[in-house]
């Protein structure tokens, strides 16, 4: 894999990229504590600025813990396409309604009374740090690449990886 290190703009395009389109994450907050607070959370968006938001209850573990500690890890994996992304920062919450009508998506109503829930809030992670890995073919050809690599003696190009700065 080269390493290809992004930043600005090309960095927030990166993590809205691979945010967005694996979806799903692993929410690591209570960081300080071992071991600390997972939970799979689902991204709503990722904003202009790189901000990444999701919705939550307020009465949650989570919510609790940033509260008293914002610092929060964000593990997203795709692997079907050899996507990953890595990214820690800080978390905050808000309860601003007009925002939470702007993520909320029919498929909450699974975890709220509807939109106008007075226990959803909204979290945006703002990224401090952030590394991806992404192969340019996906799974079954990367794993071509590596066989052949391995028959041929030559190092295989399975993609990039890099550091993100927002």
């Amino acid at each position: 894999m080269s390493t290809k290190n992004l930043t600005n703009e090309d960095a927030k395009k990166k993590i809205k990229e691979l945010a967005e389109g694996i979806d799903f994450t692993m929410m690591a907050t209570n960081l300080k504590q071992q071991p600390f607070h997972v939970v799979p959370m689902s991204t709503k968006e990722v904003d202009d600025a790189g901000n990444i938001w999701f919705l939550s209850n307020k009465n949650s573990e989570h919510n609790k813990n940033i509260e008293r500690e914002n610092r929060t890890q964000l593990i997203y994996a795709d692997k079907g396409n050899f996507e990953f992304l890595s990214v820690y920062g800080r978390a905050t919450i808000s309860t601003d309604r007009n925002r939470i009508k702007e993520l909320y998506g029919s498929g909450d109503d699974a975890w709220f009374d509807g939109v106008d829930d007075p226990n959803i809030t909204a979290i945006k992670i703002q990224p401090d740090d952030a590394h991806y890995w992404d192969t340019k073919n996906g799974k079954v050809i990367s794993l071509l690449k590596m066989a052949k690599g391995a028959i041929t003696g030559n190092e295989p190009d399975l993609g990039e990886h890099g550091d993100l700065k927002v």
